[in-house]
């Protein structure tokens, strides 16, 4: 069976080359898209809580992630959780808590009412949360994973901010 396509040479970090063929017909049916974030850092502030008419909830709040450097500045990031997990977030998370989370990104945009310009923020729609942090940390700092190493305050390594 022949099928319609080109020959491209792909070359991976190395001298060494890989031979495909791009098949035109299959590029569509095969197109898929991934849209999903893992990340573990440190809540930036205790999460901010609004309740709904509807009975569903949401909380935000940021998340600071450290990179492999300790010379580096960490990433920070905006989340956003909905339902049984925001209520978690408003129970638990505390300004410091280690969290581990798996979310998608999601581009919000609105018209700033003062100025008429259009506007937009990133934003994490967080899907799963874990808090890492253990119980003798949530007693010592407020939250689960609140301070850090073994119920002492953290160092300025495990603290981004």
């Amino acid at each position: 069976m022949e099928h319609p396509g080109q020959r491209v040479e792909l070359s991976l970090w190395s001298s060494s080359s890989v031979d495909c063929i791009i098949d035109p017909t299959q590029q569509q049916e095969n197109a898929m898209g991934v849209n999903s974030i893992t990340l573990v850092g440190r809540a930036g502030r205790d999460p901010e809580v609004r309740y709904f008419e509807s009975g569903s909830m949401v909380a935000n709040l940021t998340m600071a992630v450290n990179r492999r450097s300790s010379n580096d500045e960490p990433d920070w990031f905006n989340l956003e959780i909905w339902g049984k997990q925001a209520q978690v977030a408003a129970d638990y998370v505390r300004k410091g808590s280690l969290l581990g989370i798996i979310g998608s990104f999601k581009l919000d945009r609105w018209t700033d009412r003062a100025t008429g310009e259009e506007r937009s923020k990133p934003v994490i729609r967080v899907d799963r949360l874990e808090l890492l942090g253990s119980k003798r940390d949530a007693e010592a700092g407020g939250g689960y994973g609140g301070g850090g190493g073994f119920g002492g305050e953290p160092t300025e390594e495990e603290v981004p901010f």
